[in-house]
């Protein structure tokens, strides 16, 4: 799918419409160099426009109002799309140079509940249905993973992780088995399997485990359970030995029901406290996570480095808020059982409670009954070791339950990494494919030959970038990213695998003049695909017509919502 165009309107008004063609495309700031520090290309929002697109295609709204490039203005823009009827409508098109070819429309807006506005095509989706609608219609696919926001993050080159990394653009707290999933997905390979949920299924029975040998091992309570058992056969012939009323064997049994129930729930407990306790120390963790550094310290800190880096365009304040909100993400995801384990708790508690009232109200009973002191003191031994074997028994259980798991979810994962590893003469042709592109336009790029590969590192695929003449600067590091994104194009329109036809790269200026212009001028022309870059002008080289490539123009005087 190619970009058609982007329209943003308030109410019936509009108030950017912008038009996309084939090629490069620029979001130009025509801000002065030598205009006021409150002036400069950082504050006109030009890179809203990757934003907005990103915001269409199931993105967050948060990003478009909370980023720095709009400093002192970020509650004014909040409130501006949130409190007004701001309609955001982008038009994509299969093929750029058919207009009568196969169109998806997107509307959405920053409103809540009846208000809100999501649909495809006219039609409302949730959520969940919006995502999962745009993966099938972009992507032609119905598989759960990889997810339509990680297969659209490659395209979508506006955040940190993906402005130093070519090919690990998904959160810091996604694993390798999502990349692997993601990478292959790539090219053409479907596994159709959740993989990345049995890893961290696995995860959390190992640290299950590490917990409970810090009491005992599995051995050592089932040999713990032998001795208890015989202590009890013994006390219990002990007891059966005495010549009692008619009422007392009754009244044993209630009493021995009643304990049993204590037992029983006591165990539940303990397992659900037990789980319980073991998400809150993750929670504790990624709490201690947050960082708490002095806004203040953050600024002197980042002024001085404006000082040495003039060119530096993100602060730190946003790493910080970055990191934090992906923590955040992560503690509610991980919190979501929390609720269920109360409730259980709060019931098996109050159960708790009744039978043990039942078992002192019983045990009184019996004493009444003219049971000799004897019997009481094997009852109260036996009762001890009854205790102790319930809590043996559970760990014995939770031992055992946790060894099925694991064993169960390594075979599965060891089914799938297989499946996949037979893939492997598949995979290395479809990289060896790419590789004749990537290889040679990387070359033409910044004369540096940079390779893919993949392979299977522990029954995970891992892929990884890397070149002839060693690593790449920074610069080096945005022309390796353009290389690889056009050459994927190219190799999949090859292949005839579904993809995104555009790319969006912010902070294109920390590429060398001359690999601009072989850019501009020769790269993306050689591909069947749009390369949308925002900018500022006195940044690019002068040598280069723009007049034809510039779709959007800003400037201090004329900011994206055109708001003073």
């Amino acid at each position: 799918m190619f970009l058609d165009s982007l329209i943003v309107k308030n109410g019936e008004q509009t108030i950017r419409e912008i038009k996309f063609h084939k090629g490069i495309n620029l979001i130009v700031d025509y801000t002065a160099p030598n205009s006021k520090k409150t002036d400069s290309g950082n504050s006109v929002g030009k890179t809203t426009v990757l934003r907005l697109i990103d915001f269409c295609l199931d993105g967050s709204a948060k990003n478009i109002y909370s980023d720095p490039e709009f400093k002192d203005s970020n509650e004014k823009i909040k409130g501006f799309l949130t409190q007004q009827n701001i309609c955001i409508n982008l038009n994509l098109i299969e093929d750029i140079d058919n207009s009568d070819s196969r169109k998806i429309s997107i509307c959405r807006n920053f409103l809540q509940r009846s208000k809100k506005i999501q649909t495809i095509n006219g039609e409302k989706y949730s959520n969940d249905e919006f995502s999962s609608k745009l993966k099938s219609l972009i992507f032609k696919t119905v598989s759960e993973k990889p997810t339509f926001k990680q297969l659209k993050s490659k395209n979508i080159r506006d955040e940190k992780n993906k402005l130093v990394n070519t090919i690990r653009v998904l959160s810091p707290y996604d694993t390798d088995v999502a990349y692997e999933t993601l990478h292959l997905f790539w090219f053409g390979i479907d596994i159709n399997q959740d993989k990345d949920e049995l890893v961290r299924k696995q995860n959390l029975e190992n640290r299950l485990q590490a917990r409970l040998k810090k009491e005992s091992t599995l051995s050592q309570v089932k040999q713990t359970l032998l001795i208890v058992d015989s202590e009890i056969e013994r006390l219990t012939v002990k007891k059966d030995n005495f010549n009692l009323n008619p009422n007392y064997e009754s009244q044993l049994d209630e009493l021995n029901a009643a304990k049993q129930h204590v037992n029983a729930l006591s165990e539940n407990i303990s397992r659900l406290e037990l789980r319980k306790e073991l998400i809150l120390e993750s929670i504790d963790d990624l709490n201690r996570g947050f960082s708490r550094a002095s806004a203040e310290h953050i600024k002197k800190m980042y002024e001085k480095a404006k000082s040495l880096i003039p060119n530096l365009q993100k602060s730190f304040e946003e790493t910080l808020e970055f990191h934090n909100n992906m923590i955040k993400e992560k503690i509610d995801f991980i919190s979501q059982d929390l609720k269920q384990l109360d409730d259980e708790l709060f019931a098996d508690k109050k159960s708790l409670t009744y039978y043990l009232l039942e078992e002192e109200r019983l045990s009184k009973e019996l004493k009444k009954s003219g049971a000799v002191e004897e019997l009481q003191d094997i009852i109260s031994e036996l009762n001890g070791f009854y205790e102790q074997k319930g809590k043996l028994t559970e760990q014995k259980s939770v031992w055992e339950k946790s060894n099925k798991e694991l064993e169960e979810i390594e075979k599965s994962l060891v089914k799938m990494s297989n499946e996949i590893e037979s893939k492997d003469m598949l995979i290395q042709e479809k990289i060896a494919d790419f590789n004749k592109i990537f290889s040679k336009f990387s070359s033409k790029l910044d004369g540096v030959h940079s390779l893919l590969s993949a392979e299977p590192d522990n029954g995970i695929y891992k892929f990884s970038i890397s070149n002839i003449e060693g690593n790449p600067g920074t610069g080096t590091k945005k022309s390796q990213m353009a290389s690889f994104d056009l050459a994927y194009i190219a190799f999949a329109d090859e292949n005839k695998i579904p993809c995104l036809h555009f790319v969006l790269q912010d902070q294109i200026e920390n590429v060398h003049a001359n690999q601009i212009t072989n850019l501009f001028t020769d790269l993306v022309n050689q591909v069947n695909c749009q390369y949308v870059l925002p900018v500022l002008r006195d940044k690019l080289p002068n040598d280069i017509d723009i007049t034809h490539l510039e779709v959007l123009s800003l400037s201090s005087k004329d900011k994206f919502f055109k708001l003073s």
